[in-house]
């Protein structure tokens, strides 16, 4: 079995992952899920597939939430030397934006995380902005979720207005660009040097034909694998990937190259 790398992980510390998973599965509507948010979970079923390294973060839906999670997901990263990297959180109601950056830079972390339909706020507003001006001044990887079809935070509309505003930031589009609106999101996203797309929480609702026919729409050198831990088991979204039809090379740049690339793992 190939290796891969996992570029869509949400994690949590013991004391609060039950209430997180909780909080999971009341906004996703989901009945049931198996796994625990984790990382010594993470990596248990990420074995099992050759799993070599892990993108792992957490979201602050309040600003004084921040701080504290940057410094669990940093922990983390140097608990696991070598098998996490990690991407810290920002929030645009926090008092000072530029200090809660510069202590995420401070603690090695390699990018931020945006989830605009948890955090509540569009990103075509000004509070979106907000969050990008500071980063754009010393800039990392952004991933932002996208998607909702109960909102306008972060569908496909307001993340194409976000990723050509920033063209100096290099923006992970989460869910192929967007959760529930994959087919707006093709039609819009691809063309933009600066985007990424990931997988997760998107290859379960998508035909085979039609996910690879959206994978070549954004380019194969743009398309990274992950699995939106705890969400889903990770041997059932490698069972939904392995139905494409791909290349040999195709599948080792989505498992694997294209994210070693972006994020600087093994030398890339």
């Amino acid at each position: 079995m190939n290796k891969n790398i996992n570029a869509h992980c949400h994690v949590y510390p013991h004391k609060i992952a039950a209430r997180a998973i909780e909080g999971i599965k009341t906004f996703y509507q989901i009945d049931n899920m198996t796994l625990n948010g984790e990382t010594s979970d993470l990596i248990r079923e990420g074995d099992a597939l050759n799993t070599t390294h892990y993108l792992i973060h957490s979201v602050a839906t309040v600003p004084a939430q921040v701080n504290s999670i940057n410094e669990f997901i940093a922990e983390e990263v140097r608990t696991h030397d070598g098998v996490f990297t990690g991407f810290g959180t920002l929030h645009p109601d926090s008092e000072d934006i530029a200090a809660d950056y510069a202590h995420l830079l401070e603690l090695g972390l390699k990018g931020v995380k945006l989830h605009p339909d948890f955090q509540n706020f569009g990103l075509d507003t000004d509070r979106a902005d907000k969050l990008a001006q500071v980063i754009a001044k010393n800039p990392v990887p952004v991933m932002v979720h996208c998607g909702d079809p109960r909102n306008n935070l972060s569908n496909p509309p307001q993340m194409k207005a976000f990723v050509e505003k920033y063209p100096e930031l290099t923006i992970i589009g989460a869910h192929l660009g967007g959760w529930s609106k994959w087919e707006e999101a093709a039609a819009l996203l691809p063309g933009h040097d600066n985007l990424y797309v990931d997988c997760s929480s998107s290859l379960r609702d998508l035909t085979p034909e039609r996910a690879v026919e959206i994978f070549r729409a954004y380019g194969m050198d743009k398309v990274i694998w992950g699995t939106d831990y705890p969400m889903w088991d990770a041997s059932i979204e490698m069972e939904y990937f392995d139905k494409l039809d791909l290349s040999d090379e195709e599948r080792n740049l989505i498992l694997y190259e294209n994210a070693a690339r972006l994020l600087h793992i093994d030398g890339y």
